[in-house]
């Protein structure tokens, strides 16, 4: 006001509720502030994901009688706000009702079941089962299984059974991330994915996993991660190979599949002319 409009000292503080003496002697950050303020600068610049409160841990040895809120006021100041990652975008992809399997590696369902062990450390156990035969294909137990972890553990499942025509999951982070994304569409699997709060759309995994906690995990008592890799892997060979089930015609699943890949290997043409009528090449 005094430069632009040429008004005098006395009127242009009037004219905003300023005293002249806080005009002439404009405040002055404490040394102490300043000190803080660039080692706040200095923290967050090394770790970009700390927000204020890690940032005060940090520079509470140093500065023992600096509370958070002052920490905040300078690391608000500074503009250092760590930005709030947005979720990936993933490319929409169909939605399908649950579907009858009509043939041995068809579909596979997958899901993942949660336990602990008596220290209260949490495991993860993901559960692939035959939605034809029922079969349970693998359970794989551990600390933590990512999407890249789930790829491994199916490829080492195809070395024995081969790869199926589509693989049933739901919207977890393990099952839409780009490493199972890619490998479904490098194998050429469908990837069917229920629409989300719909588990029953995943109903032949459910009723698995409800086996699986009600005959084993809450039956046991888990002091070791190899403990629990060794009982539920007694359990999954009980459950294909002795275990009858009702939709299995009353017989256990690995006998079920067996059987039908027998009848589906009886069924492929064998004669000459049969293979020439069925391919249109001639037989050698």
């Amino acid at each position: 006001m005094i430069e632009q409009y040429d008004l005098s000292e006395r009127h242009a503080c009037r004219l905003v509720g300023l005293s002249r003496d806080s005009f002439r002697n404009p405040p002055l950050a404490h040394p102490r502030n300043v000190a803080l303020s660039e080692a706040i600068i200095d923290v967050a610049q090394t770790r970009r994901r700390f927000g204020y409160r890690r940032i005060h841990d940090l520079l509470r040895p140093d500065f023992p009688d600096v509370n958070h809120k002052r920490v905040y006021r300078l690391y608000s100041a500074a503009k250092l706000a760590v930005k709030r990652r947005r979720k990936a975008k993933r490319p929409a992809t169909e939605r399908i009702p649950l579907q009858i399997a009509g043939a041995v590696n068809e579909v596979w369902s997958m899901d993942f079941v949660s336990d602990s062990l008596v220290n209260g450390r949490r495991i993860k156990c993901l559960a692939v089962a035959d939605d034809f035969s029922h079969e349970c294909i693998d359970i794989t137990v551990d600390f933590g299984i990512s999407g890249q972890y789930v790829t491994r553990l199916l490829d080492r499942a195809a070395i024995f059974r081969g790869y199926p025509k589509a693989v049933r999951t739901d919207n977890g982070p393990e099952f839409t991330s780009r490493a199972f994304m890619g490998w479904a569409q490098t194998h050429g699997i469908r990837h069917l994915l229920i629409q989300p709060g719909r588990p029953m759309q995943n109903g032949y995994i459910e009723s698995f996993n409800g086996k699986f906690r009600d005959e084993c995990l809450n039956e046991h008592w888990f002091e070791t991660l190899s403990q629990a890799k060794a009982a539920i892997a007694a359990w999954r060979k009980d459950y294909n190979e002795v275990r009858p089930h009702s939709s299995c015609r009353r017989m256990p699943p690995a006998k079920y599949a067996a059987l039908h890949r027998q009848h589906a290997a009886d069924a492929m043409p064998t004669h000459p002319d049969s293979i020439t009528l069925a391919t249109g090449l001639p037989a050698e």
